[in-house]
């Protein structure tokens, strides 16, 4: 899959308190932001997703372009119905957002929630797809719930910002079935290559065994173990290879040196090209329309940054930036942070016992179960004393 910075849009409004769908339009909602989310990091560990709203008293990004999953989950876990979705309002300030992407080599997708129905008419939003297409923006739309009214506008929209079948409409009408489910062999989670891997309907063909849809914190620290694994036997095979292959092996290493100063060095290009490209987007015209688009964008980052005590929106805290110990400690308590730890951990070692190349005794592993059950102990405790 490309390399893209997405920002995922969902409708909070009244209407999704229905319903029709399990267990309701909200919860379904956010069940397929955390399946989408996870099919773009896993098919391309270089791209980020945002999340913002579109109800209550204006659209608000909850969450600047970032690769942890946790901020998803979390600011998810805070979302308030209220009052109707601005559908228009919604995708400018999402395009908006795209443009604060450190990455410029990142393409700008959309992925829009609507479960409500949109009040604009079809001619404003053909012009609104218009300018999407002109920004090389792409749009994919999840319609549900009020499908029947919205599929014909929502449609003209696609049309008009289609470009080289980059955007979708997926209508998903009420059933027994789970909305996220619904989504997995549509373009927006399987795009022209079909369903990526990890994600497919099979029920039980899923990287370590684990389904990722469902738990998607405990896939990824088990594929960081994995990954650590490989890296140390690899480590130790060079290790034992090196009296004997001599000056091949040196100028194998050099070779690796060199290629990995490279990469950096183009990492650091990329870096520096980024502000550059940011001060010419700052002397760009803005049409009246831009400029209030931005002071709201501005607005919904910093009533955001204080809700979450000052943190600079443009300064995501990336999973790889986090030493190995709290990638994984992360993804655990997020992922059994639950009444029933001990558990969940006794799952999890049965899990790692029966996966090649991932060691059920790595310290890391250890000391995170620990510590979640050192963490509910005391929790029980506090209770206990009450």
């Amino acid at each position: 899959m490309s390399l893209e910075a997405s920002m995922i849009v969902i409708d909070n409004s009244e209407w999704m308190r229905n319903g029709d769908y399990t267990p309701n339009r909200l919860a379904a909602q956010n069940e397929a932001v955390n399946l989408i989310f996870s099919s773009k990091t896993q098919a391309n560990r270089e791209s980020t997703v945002g999340l913002m709203t579109m109800a209550g008293k204006s659209p608000e990004v909850l969450v600047t372009l970032t690769s942890d999953v946790g901020k998803i989950l979390s600011a998810l876990h805070g979302v308030k119905i209220s009052n109707k979705a601005d559908f228009m309002t919604g995708i400018q300030i999402a395009q908006l957002a795209l443009k604060h992407r450190q990455n410029r080599n990142q393409r700008q997708r959309i992925v829009v929630f609507v479960g409500s129905p949109v009040e604009a008419d079809e001619r404003t939003l053909v012009k609104l797809a218009k300018k999407m297409k002109k920004n090389n923006v792409a749009v994919d739309i999840v319609n549900f719930g009020e499908e029947a009214e919205n599929t014909a506008k929502l449609e003209a929209f696609i049309n008009n910002v289609n470009n080289s079948d980059n955007s979708h409409l997926v209508s998903i009408p009420p059933g027994p079935h789970i909305l996220s489910d619904m989504l997995i062999s549509t373009p927006i989670i399987a795009g022209e290559e079909g369903a990526p891997s990890g994600f497919g309907g099979g029920g039980g063909d899923f990287e370590f065994g684990v389904d990722p849809n469902l738990d998607p914190e405990l896939a990824l620290a088990l594929r960081i173990s994995l990954e650590e694994e490989k890296a140390r036997q690899e480590a130790e095979a060079a290790k034992q290879g090196g009296g004997s292959s001599g000056s091949g092996d040196k100028s194998m290493g050099e070779s690796s040196s060199s290629q990995a100063a490279q990469v950096s060095g183009e990492s650091m290009a990329i870096d520096s090209k980024a502000p550059a490209s940011g001060e010419q987007q700052k002397h760009e015209d803005m049409s009246a329309e831009d400029a209030e688009l931005q002071a709201a964008l501005a607005m919904s980052m910093g009533d955001n940054n204080n809700a979450q005590g000052g943190a600079v929106p443009d300064e995501d805290v990336n999973m790889d930036d986090l030493s190995e110990q709290d990638q994984l400690q992360r993804a655990l308590e997020m992922s059994m942070n639950n009444d029933s730890a001990e558990a969940n951990n006794e799952m999890l070692s049965a899990v790692l016992s029966s996966l090649p190349g991932v060691d059920q005794n790595d310290e890391r592993i250890q000391k995170a179960l620990e510590d979640l059950q050192d963490k509910k102990d005391k929790e029980g405790k506090k209770d206990d004393d009450k």
